[in-house]
């Protein structure tokens, strides 16, 4: 895909355990808003990556990573509500776990099926397809087809954050597979992993197998080393890399055709940080800068072209270390840490006021959705005080220009928000996901945010519909586990939103 046709939205929070823990209801009223009144068209003009179906309408998708599932606690499933000319609708959804009927394996406690998930046509049909991680039995592929997302395919030991992406620039879409490994230690290991190169049958079978890493990083490689080269002679191999990856998020940094990833990795002493691996082909990934303070919980991390210069740009979230938000500007040469643009709530014309503890970018989401080739930045604020509630949260939506961000423009949503379905309460946190997607194929991103301290931790999502003047609470919707008659109890559903 051109990076002409590209229009990033991606969206990473902090690793779910850390996740904020709090809790708030909508009471006693429906979750389901008002219908919108969008005219009906035949098809959408939504992204292809985003469409299971190929209606043209963006598709959401919903992790509920510690659902209950067929006895077993924690063990997690996905949503799907398919888009249509007006949205999304509770009715049109399709639910998945290990119980699923096509779906290989079966439930297992504490697995938290569906904490990570990424999309792109890996067999080449025109549908997009939907990876789930799984833990350390594995990730799945549902794929796309027209009656929707059918069959279900396992990536055995693969289960930490897969990522679908054009890595070698040869048009196709491929497939980064990360395993899940235990969250310990100093100094973390290297962890198998593997790029396949697309189209990857429905067999599970990919094309060819790319090095994950570029020779320069593996850890004791030597050209006299033979078995370094195969991955069993060094500490971190061509297929190994170092460190438990959390999350990860997909776009093209220096505009040289070939998708990159940023990560969420493990990087020992309790602590995480954000990584960038740069697409290279044949020989595997090398490493570039990418803002990366060291965490105890993570923080959100989105990719897209903030300022429209044709080079996706990193947005990061604040965190314990760094209150502030942060664009890194991408570059032919890729990041710079002397290209980066820092801003707050005291940012103006950003409404609301900057406080310790509100989580400002617990999860970013970058995308135009205003059509004006600009992208924004959706930042999710769960810990949010207002009206003498605590924690109640809610989400901004920042426009973006040539010089980055100015704050003017900048929009906020919460529970009171006349046209916002509900009612705040003190820990909800609301806006502890988000994702930017055409839901409704108008050709403007709409916007998703999720909390999962909802009615009790069971969690809820919203859906705002985007304009050319931004998101609008006008016909915005919810929608909870139970509306899908799904397994709601505890289940933290809106945990992930894509």
């Amino acid at each position: 895909m051109s990076r002409a046709h590209r229009r990033t939205r991606t969206v990473l929070t902090a690793p779910l355990a850390a996740a904020v823990l709090l809790a708030g209801g909508l009471g006693a009223m429906a979750l389901t808003g008002a219908p919108a009144q969008a005219a009906p068209v035949t098809a959408g003009s939504a992204d292809a990556q985003d469409d299971f179906n190929g209606d043209g309408y963006a598709d959401l998708v919903v992790s509920a990573p510690n659902a209950t599932i067929s006895g077993q606690t924690k063990a997690g499933y996905v949503a799907v509500t398919y888009g249509s000319a007006t949205g999304v609708s509770p009715a049109n959804k399709k639910l998945i776990s290990r119980s699923t009927s096509g779906v290989p394996g079966s439930a297992v406690a504490n697995e938290r099926f569906g904490t990570g998930v990424s999309k792109g046509d890996l067999d080449g049909d025109g549908f997009s397809d939907l990876v789930i991680s799984g833990g350390k039995a594995g990730s799945v592929i549902l794929w796309g087809s027209a009656s929707g997302l059918t069959g279900g395919t396992a990536l055995a030991g693969y289960g930490a954050s897969p990522q679908a992406g054009d890595f070698d620039g040869d048009g196709r879409t491929d497939l980064a597979l990360f395993s899940a490994q235990s969250v310990s230690g100093d100094d973390p290991s290297g962890a198998p992993a593997a790029v396949w190169k697309g189209p990857v049958s429905r067999a599970g079978t990919p094309t060819a197998t790319l090095p994950v890493l570029d020779k320069s990083l593996w850890w004791g490689y030597s050209e006299d080393d033979a078995s370094c080269a195969t991955g069993g002679g060094c500490e971190n191999g061509p297929s190994s890399i170092t460190g438990p990856v959390v999350s990860g998020r997909v776009g093209d940094v220096n505009g040289d055709g070939r998708d990159d990833i940023v990560q969420l990795a493990y990087s020992g002493d309790g602590v995480w940080g954000n990584r960038l691996l740069l697409g290279g082909g044949s020989t595997g990934f090398t490493r570039g800068w990418v803002p990366s303070d060291q965490t105890d919980s993570g923080t959100g991390t989105a990719v897209g072209d903030v300022d429209n210069d044709g080079y996706d740009d990193v947005v990061t979230g604040g965190d314990g270390w760094n209150t502030k938000v942060r664009i890194a500007f991408g570059s032919a040469s890729g990041l710079s840490e002397n290209d980066v643009q820092s801003f707050d709530q005291d940012l103006p014309g950003f409404p609301g006021v900057e406080e310790e503890g509100d989580g400002l970018g617990t999860t970013v989401s970058v995308g135009d959705v205003t059509g004006d080739g600009f992208a924004d930045i959706a930042l999710g604020i769960p810990g949010e005080d207002f009206s003498g509630l605590t924690d109640a949260g809610s989400i901004a939506l920042v426009p973006g220009s040539a010089s980055g961000v100015t704050g003017a423009g900048t929009r906020t949503f919460h529970q009171n928000t006349a046209g916002v379905p509900g009612v705040a309460e003190n820990g909800d946190a609301f806006g502890v996901s988000s994702a930017l997607l055409d839901v409704d194929g108008d050709g403007h991103l709409d916007l998703a945010a999720g909390s999962t301290a909802e009615n009790g931790e069971n969690g809820a999502v919203w859906v705002l519909r985007g304009t050319t003047d931004g998101p609008t609470a006008t016909s915005s919707v919810a929608f909870g586990a139970d509306d899908l008659g799904a397994p709601g109890t505890d289940a933290h559903f809106g945990a992930n939103l894509r």
